[in-house]
């Protein structure tokens, strides 16, 4: 996507790494149908050699939600394929080719909180908190929400987020399931950056493995998911890289687990 000053989306690569930027500062990075579309391009076309990617946002919050001043008037059909828009893009994010971090601060709310739970890992600073007031307005999610939140903290804290209009901290949103990670103000991207680098030393097939396969595992039955498991188990192990790898660590030249 072209960076402009006009533009919802703001992208930068340092190295392997693709920094996309929520850039609507004055909106509170409200969520309008550009930022969907422009994300759904981003992740339709991801740049050669980009191993991971991390969404993060500009000014005071991450995302205040649905961009209630480009709401129109929609009959049941046309506000179908509007929520199916948002499904094909936040589906690009999930099952896209990288791994995706989302770095969030301030409000993850509506339709901001819908983007960080297509991620695969979320990293909160101490200002982030998360909130669903579509119950409060007469309206229920649309972007995905009620399938992939309940997955993160379970259908009862997702629907008492919507009964009751309740405000979760960054705090209590890490010990529940929202986030993995908790930072002091201002250090979440530095954190998100050095996971990526992480992820981005992984075996491609493996990060492979667990952004597509391991979400229909935890979906399917135990009998098909343990044969899903035994199928990607012997795959990735018989890729090249993999064989590399295990040498290395059978010759004692790679790290244990804790150094």
């Amino acid at each position: 996507m072209d960076n402009n000053e006009t533009s919802p989306l703001y992208t930068e690569i340092r190295g392997e790494i693709l920094l996309v930027r929520l850039s609507r500062p004055q909106k509170r990075n409200a969520m309008n149908d550009a930022t969907v579309l422009g994300i759904e391009k981003i992740f339709s076309n991801i740049p050669d050699g980009i191993k991971c990617a991390i969404i993060h946002a500009e000014g005071k919050h991450f995302s205040a939600g649905l961009d209630l001043t480009e709401l129109v008037e929609r009959d049941a059909i046309q506000g179908m394929h509007h929520s199916r828009m948002w499904h094909r893009a936040l589906d690009k994010v999930q099952f896209g080719t990288v791994p995706v971090i989302a770095v969030m601060h301030g409000a993850c709310v509506g339709g901001g909180l819908e983007l960080a739970s297509a991620c695969h890992i979320r990293v909160a600073e101490a200002s982030a908190f998360y909130a669903l007031p579509e119950g409060q307005r007469g309206i229920f999610v649309g972007g995905g929400a009620s399938v992939r939140l309940p997955k993160l903290i379970g259908m009862a804290r997702m629907a008492d987020m919507m009964f009751t209009g309740r405000v979760i901290s960054a705090e209590e949103g890490n010990t529940i399931g929202i986030s993995q990670y908790l930072t002091e103000e201002g250090k979440g991207l530095e954190k998100g950056i050095e996971l990526a680098t992480k992820i981005c030393s992984n075996a491609g097939v493996t990060n492979y493995a667990l952004m597509h396969v391991l979400p229909r595992i935890t979906d399917a039955s135990q009998d098909q998911a343990l044969v899903m498991e035994s199928l990607i188990a012997a795959i990735t192990a018989d890729s090249p890289e993999a064989k590399e790898r295990m040498k290395l660590f059978l010759d004692g030249k790679a790290k244990k687990v804790g150094e």
